[in-house]
């Protein structure tokens, strides 16, 4: 039954897929043919709701095609990328690779978009070459001379000043980014990001032919005030743990920032962070302590934002199960810590950031990102 669904509806055929595909009660029509999926032995397309309106990725305009195209990649790292900056009103960037950011940035103080976008891609610069680069703002000439210098992929905005795409079309002449691949995403606003916003589940398909559907990932915390101060009741030595240290200012505004960065980053997520930067994105560890020695030891090793490890954040998409994590963050210097607590011994971690004088707060919800 399996086989006959597939070969009913799909083909391993480049261009065989079907111009419409109903699906759950709606008509998808498709877009394109993409150049390939995953791997290019594997045919792909991309569909769009029939009756679809204010649609971003489906309505978005290639304004330069590159080689040839996009790939299911190009356009998930674009899903993924606009999934992070979604979140903020100042000016940010996200540079892509593999479905994960190779680093993110926002506006701080009169920061230019050209310097967000420098700090995204040197938050990892080696891991960004050939990356995908998302804005939430128009790219301007600047912002372009700075896309131009080393080899992006591909860039995506809502706008471009002519300057800026007259600049991006000077592949020739910096002898870089021939192949560009140049997106005006519409209708960012129109993303859902808060838990309760209408938007349709995601689904995933295994091979015999079943597939889930879920609830997307999304977040309920929308400000500091839906932030916990860490604590537990410990009923073995009736004693009620509580971190002594709020994070300051500045240490939340970076916490809410690594967190929004966490939701679109592989699981085990670990996202640090300091002054609207990310200083490492740790992904696709299967413990949580090495997730957070890898992210230290990139941030130690890659980072050229600048910024050090002393008085940076972290977020963690999961709970500690022990506190030698804690312990990990407070060797390297980070002095505050988001995580959805709800481990037997979060009091162990609490703990750990008192003795050390770090703050630790609870948001209540996990961000685990299987994708």
């Amino acid at each position: 039954m399996a086989q006959d669904f597939k070969s009913k509806y799909f083909s391993r055929n480049e261009g065989d897929f079907p111009e419409t595909i109903n699906f759950l009660g709606h008509e998808y029509i498709k877009k394109e043919d993409l150049r390939y999926g995953t791997n290019p032995h594997q045919p792909a397309a991309i569909y769009k709701p029939k009756e679809g309106t204010n649609l971003t990725f489906g309505d978005m305009e290639l304004l330069k095609n590159g080689k040839s195209g996009l790939s299911e990649t190009n356009y998930s790292d674009l899903y993924h990328g606009f999934n992070i900056i979604k979140y903020f009103d100042t000016p940010a960037c996200a540079v892509m690779k593999h479905l994960n950011a190779s680093g993110a940035a926002i506006k701080v103080g009169d920061m230019s978009t050209s310097e967000v976008y420098r700090r995204a891609r040197n938050a990892d610069a080696l891991a960004a070459f050939g990356g995908t680069v998302c804005f939430n703002v128009p790219v301007d000439l600047e912002t372009a001379k700075e896309i131009m210098s080393s080899y992006v992929e591909v860039v995506a905005a809502p706008d471009f000043t002519p300057e800026a795409l007259e600049e991006l079309h000077k592949g020739e002449e910096y002898k870089v980014n021939k192949e560009l691949r140049i997106i005006k995403l519409p209708n960012i606003d129109k993303l859902p990001k808060w838990v309760g916003d209408t938007c349709l589940p995601t689904i995933k398909t295994l091979s015999d032919g079943c597939f889930i559907i879920a609830e997307p990932l999304l977040t309920s915390i929308k400000s500091p005030k839906d932030l916990t101060i860490a604590t537990q009741y410990r009923k073995k030595d009736d004693t009620t743990y509580t971190c002594d240290r709020m994070p300051s200012e500045q240490e939340m505004t970076d916490l809410m920032f690594s967190w929004y960065v966490n939701l679109s980053t592989r699981s085990n997520g670990v996202v640090i962070a300091k002054n609207g930067v990310t200083l490492a994105v740790g992904t696709g560890q299967q413990d949580r302590v090495a997730a957070v020695k890898q992210a230290i030891a990139k941030a130690k090793e890659k980072s050229t934002t600048g910024e050090t490890l002393e008085g940076a954040v972290l977020s963690s998409d999961a709970f500690f199960p022990f506190r030698d994590s804690v312990d990990e963050c407070i060797k390297a210097g980070i002095t505050a810590i988001i995580q959805p607590g709800g481990s037997l011994r979060d009091w162990d971690s609490i703990k750990a950031c008192n003795e050390a004088g770090i703050a630790m707060v609870f948001t209540g919800e996990r961000c685990f990102s299987h994708h």
